[in-house]
């Protein structure tokens, strides 16, 4: 067999990663997370205790969205027919004189969820707290 001829100076690259460095690096991380870690104090995460979270609301008020995206208002077993720019002043005299009122949007699974999130901006807007959205099936 022939022999191997060197070109050029004589010096083959070497195709592998050198590893050194990279350890290096990694154990002077290692070691500082070592240092550090008992120094940072764990933070205090206030959760709701059983008592807050078991209590109901007062008074449950449904805002019903057809699929035509018309406007229901049913409070308690009256239902009434309400349009969205009249929608946060009827909710609000509903809910007078409740302590702890709530109000549950059930839509139709056709509705756009565009329509959903207007019905409960408008709330917010006017400072309805308690927003929820219904999971059931509305008939």
């Amino acid at each position: 067999m022939p022999a191997v001829a060197h070109r050029g100076r004589g010096r083959r690259t070497i195709n592998e990663i050198n590893m050194v460095p990279f350890i290096d690096v990694m154990l002077v991380l290692l070691i500082i997370f070592m240092v550090t870690a008992p120094l940072i104090a764990p933070s205090v995460i206030d959760l709701p205790s059983v008592g807050k979270a078991a209590r109901q609301p007062d008074q449950v008020l449904q805002i019903i969205l057809g699929k035509d995206e018309t406007l229901s208002l049913k409070n308690r077993d009256q239902t009434s027919a309400i349009s969205l720019k009249s929608l946060a002043q009827a909710v609000k005299q509903a809910q007078a004189g409740t302590n702890n009122p709530a109000v549950v949007i059930s839509a139709d699974k056709s509705v756009k969820y565009e329509t959903v999130v207007r019905v409960m901006d408008t709330l917010q807007r006017a400072g309805v707290a308690r927003v929820g959205l219904s999971v059931q099936m509305v008939p």
